[in-house]
């Protein structure tokens, strides 16, 4: 009767001791899919912000860009009145500005989101771009005036 007691006491010893384990494999398990949830919650909420970014640098592109097509209308009928070996040059130099900001109407039309490191590297490159740009047009307008 005593080595009953033993094997009872055993059995439920490791029963409660297996009870233990799986109760605590359901919680690791529980709290693991939540943390997959909320990294997953995080990753959209860090997307929407890129492309929320993208789409406003794109904006402001757009008005660099058309305002750089004023400048240079601006420059053409500024022309208009000068003599024609000057014209022929000024319009030489804004037909590559013009150009030059075309294409950058382009690349930035052209732009597929990639990816926050390419998105960086873009935009980097591309405010260089249009600084050397704008640049050119200011120093264009300092040698009309």
């Amino acid at each position: 009767m005593k080595s009953f007691k033993y094997i009872i006491s055993a059995l439920v010893l490791f029963a409660g001791i297996g009870l233990i384990s799986c109760n605590s494999s359901a919680e690791k398990v529980e709290k693991a899919e939540t943390a997959v949830q909320e990294a997953n919650e995080n990753l959209d909420e860090a997307n929407a912000e890129y492309l929320a970014d993208v789409e406003k640098f794109k904006a402001e592109t757009e008005q660099k860009i058309a305002d750089n097509a004023k400048s240079i209308a601006d420059f053409n009928a500024r022309i208009a009145a000068d003599k024609k070996e000057a014209k022929a040059d000024y319009k030489e130099k804004i037909a590559a500005l013009e150009l030059k900001n075309t294409d950058m109407k382009k690349k930035m039309a052209d732009y597929k989101a990639d990816g926050k490191d390419g998105w960086a590297k873009f935009k980097e490159e591309f405010n260089h771009d249009m600084d050397e740009l704008g640049k050119a047009l200011k120093d264009f307008t300092i040698k009309n005036d």
